[in-house]
């Protein structure tokens, strides 16, 4: 530890990502990424920007993507936020809505970015237990001093509270704000966007990262009452006005403009989502009913940890969390038919040994 550090820089716990294998041969399902390329428009947009003003700052305020992303949810500009990947728009949440001293609660499994944020500006927290079968315990988040955070769908466990739940959350907190942490809502059932002219302490946060194939280009959003996301533009302002570059601006706005392109692949993986469930089943394995991008697995005999070295050695990668309550399951994202069709292969060489 160097004597020179802050004692922000002591308290952090950083957050540890999955592991980034870029090796061709690999079978990459561990980190929840779309294996569908983005839409060809992205890639127009983004090499006609390129031709244009990359010796310019990119707009500060970014009004176009605003628009267009407050568009496809019946939203003004002025009640969307934008920035580099929703991690950055939740660490700038933090900071804009909750207070040092004031306790927040999230799930206890959750997100594991939360306490990496709390702890990093000081902000105490009470983790929440999860019913037995991994739902949440609604009542448990009412009338917190400091405010709430959750995912929706779940992460790492995947289910998705219903709209019903979150309003209750949302209406038993009248004088703090709720973070939606909705990093997975495309592959599930409806969004918390349509409460936002309901309650003014809603903020809900997406990413481009999942459902529209752009966790390279690092945008995420917010979405909520004009004044939370001007308290949001104030902090970033704060940091810095340029988050997001020309490129990501081009392509993200392109993203957003091709609806079609987006049902299909987001279907695409919600169907094939389906048939490995029903696949891991028959295979002994427990799976929680997905609402995300990825299913959360327990094998009725064969442990987790031990499954997940195996696959590693046969070149396939899944996310093991050797934390207690979730130890012996697997988190694993849903790939091509074809990456799904191999994983479930060595996964059966592996049970049959």
């Amino acid at each position: 530890m160097s004597k020179f550090w802050s004692t922000m820089v002591k308290r952090t716990e950083p957050y540890v990502p999955g592991e980034q294998d870029n090796r061709q041969d690999i079978v990459k399902l561990n980190t929840n990424e779309n294996p569908y390329p983005p839409s060809p428009k992205v890639q127009e947009a983004m090499l006609g920007e390129m031709k244009r003003s990359l010796q310019l700052y990119p707009s500060p305020t970014a009004d176009e993507l605003r628009t267009t992303i407050g568009r496809r949810y019946g939203l003004t500009k002025e009640e969307v936020f934008v920035g580099n990947g929703s991690d950055e728009v939740l660490a700038f949440s933090f900071m804009a809505f909750f207070e040092p001293g004031q306790p927040i609660r999230f799930p206890e499994v959750s997100y594991s970015f939360y306490p990496v944020y709390a702890k990093l500006f000081d902000i105490p927290y009470e983790e929440v237990p999860l019913s037995e079968d991994f739902t949440l315990q609604v009542e448990q988040f009412f009338q917190s001093k400091g405010g709430v955070i959750l995912p929706n769908p779940n992460a790492p466990t995947s289910l998705y509270a219903e709209l019903e739940h979150i309003e209750a959350i949302v209406k038993n907190n009248p004088d703090q704000v709720v973070i939606i942490d909705e990093a997975y809502i495309d592959f599930a059932i409806e969004s918390a966007a349509s409460l936002i002219r309901k309650y003014d302490n809603l903020l809900v946060v997406q990413t481009t990262s999942k459902s529209r194939s752009l966790a390279g280009l690092r945008v995420g959003f917010a979405m909520g009452n004009p004044a939370l996301i001007e308290a949001l533009i104030r902090i970033k302002d704060s940091f810095n006005s340029y988050t997001l570059d020309r490129l990501a601006l081009a392509g993200a706005k392109a993203a957003f403009e091709d609806e079609a392109y987006f049902k299909e692949s987001t279907e695409k993986i919600i169907a094939t989502r389906e048939r490995v469930s029903a696949t891991l089943e028959q295979l002994g394995f427990h799976v929680l009913p997905s609402q995300a991008n990825f299913v959360f697995a327990s094998h009725e005999t064969a442990s987790a940890e031990s499954l997940y070295k195996q696959l590693k050695e046969e070149g396939v990668l899944v996310r093991y969390f050797n934390k207690p309550g979730i130890d012996n399951y697997l988190r694993i994202t849903i790939g091509t038919d074809e990456q799904m069709e191999r994983f479930v292969g060595k996964l059966k060489e592996i049970l049959n040994q």
